[in-house]
C-alpha cells in the first residue's frame, strides 16, 4: 500500500484528536487540570471539526497528489460494517466544498440494499436503473449540499443487476460520469466477500481500502492487498476506521 491513514468517526472519537500545540500544553499540566482543559478544547473545537480535519487531509492526499489530480476513486471495505459508506460520503462532501467542479458519489454496492438512503436520498431510481436503460445518467443523479455535490443512488432491484456491473454498459456509464462530473467517488461492496469492486477497478484512478479497527483481521487485509497488487490495481491508501483509545490519546505522546 502506498499510504496509510487513520480516520476517527464522531461516535468513536470521544477522547481523541487534539492538535499538537494543545497536547504540548496539556503535558505541562497536572493530570486533573489537563483533563479539564482537554475537555474544554474538545468542546470548543467540536468532534465534527476534528473529523473534518482528518477527512480534509485524506482528500488532499488521495485526490490532489503532487503528480496531478485524480478524478475517479473507488472506496471499498475489507469486511462489511466498516463504515465505508460514511467515509466515502464525508470525503465527497469535503471535496465538493473545496473545488468548483461537480462531485458525484456513486452507490455501487448492490449487495446491501437495506442500507440505501445514503445522505438522505431516496432510492427509487439510480445506478441499476441507468444500467438497464439508454437514458442519460444525468436523469438518475440527485443534487445534494453543497450544490456541486451529486449522488447516483443504488437504484431499484440492485440484487438482480449485479451482473451489469461488469458489462460494457457500466464501462460506458463511468465514462459518461467522468465527462459530466469533475470527480467521481464510487462506494463498493466489501472485497473479502464480493468481487464487484475488483471488476470495477480498471474504470478508476485507484482504490482506497477501509479497515475497521479491532474487527478487520490482519491476514485477511494482507490477502486482499496482495490480490489487488497481483492484479496491478493501484491502492491509494488504507483508512483505519473506528479506532478507539483505551487511555486518552495525549498520554501516548509520553510513552
Amino acid at each position: 500500500m502506498s499510504r496509510n491513514f487513520e480516520l476517527l468517526q464522531r461516535t468513536a472519537a470521544s477522547s481523541n484528536g487534539l492538535p499538537a500545540s494543545e497536547i504540548q500544553g496539556l503535558l505541562a499540566m497536572e493530570p486533573q487540570a489537563a483533563e479539564k482543559e482537554k475537555s474544554r478544547v474538545r468542546t470548543t473545537l467540536g468532534l465534527d471539526e476534528i473529523a473534518r480535519e482528518e477527512v480534509s487531509k485524506l482528500v488532499q492526499t488521495v485526490f490532489h497528489p503532487q503528480e496531478g489530480p485524480r478524478r475517479s476513486v473507488l472506496f471499498a471495505a475489507i469486511n462489511s460494517g466498516s463504515g465505508c459508506t460514511w467515509i466515502c460520503s464525508q470525503i465527497a462532501a469535503v471535496l465538493a466544498a473545496t473545488v468548483s467542479e461537480p462531485v458525484c458519489i456513486v452507490d455501487a454496492n448492490f449487495r446491501t440494499p437495506s442500507r440505501r438512503g445514503l445522505l438522505g436520498a431516496t432510492n427509487h431510481c439510480g445506478l441499476s436503473d441507468a444500467l438497464r436503460t439508454q437514458r442519460p445518467v444525468r436523469e438518475f443523479v440527485k443534487q445534494l449540499e453543497p450544490q456541486n455535490l451529486w449522488l447516483l443512488p443504488c437504484g431499484s432491484g440492485p440484487e438482480a443487476s449485479v451482473s451489469l456491473l461488469t458489462s460494457d454498459k457500466m464501462s460506458g456509464l463511468v465514462t459518461e460520469l467522468r465527462k459530466e462530473f469533475g470527480y467521481v467517488l464510487m462506494d463498493l461492496p466489501p472485497l473479502s466477500t464480493y468481487a464487484d469492486g475488483i471488476s470495477l477497478s480498471h474504470l478508476a484512478d485507484g482504490l482506497v481500502l477501509v479497515l475497521e479497527a479491532n474487527v478487520t483481521r490482519r491476514e485477511v487485509a494482507l490477502q486482499v492487498a496482495d490480490r489487488l497488487r497481483g492484479m496491478k490495481i493501484k491502492v491509494l491508501g488504507a483508512v483505519l476506521n473506528k479506532r478507539t483509545f483505551p487511555i486518552p490519546e495525549f498520554v501516548y505522546h509520553r510513552i
